[in-house]
């Protein structure tokens, strides 16, 4: 079955940072940072990959400039990137097949990259934003 709900992401999304929060090298960056908030930031993550996979509108925020932030407090280093990636394409193959699927895996990886772009940037002053 492929992403085709916003059940589907919901149950795509809760089921990551499941995993997220008990990996022992991202879970503690994710739990720091989202901490007690869980309940505000899975709902912007099911807003953003609505939009991102299903056209819904909604979403409102900023995960690059998110990242950013978070860098300058802990360092995110190409090795957290690599378990995140890790971890979404795990979840989407466990859940999920399909062209849908695989572009959520796509986008993902381009988000990443992305992101790594831009917290590289913020590191040596030339914000790209």
């Amino acid at each position: 079955m492929d992403i085709e709900t916003p059940e589907d992401i919901k149950q795509l999304v809760d089921t990551f940072y499941g995993k997220v929060r008990q990996d022992e090298l991202i879970g503690p960056i994710f739990n720091q940072f989202v901490g007690d908030h869980w309940d505000t930031h899975l709902p912007k993550m099911y807003s953003f990959w609505g939009m991102s996979l299903l056209g819904e509108g909604g979403y409102r925020g900023n995960a690059v400039q998110k990242h950013v932030e978070i860098d300058k407090q802990l360092p995110l280093e190409q090795l957290h990137f690599n378990r995140w990636i890790s971890l979404w394409e795990a979840t989407v193959d466990d859940l999920f097949q399909g062209p849908m699927a695989e572009d959520a895996k796509k986008k993902a990886g381009l988000m990443m990259q992305l992101i790594r772009i831009k917290v590289d940037a913020g590191r040596t002053g030339k914000s790209l934003f």
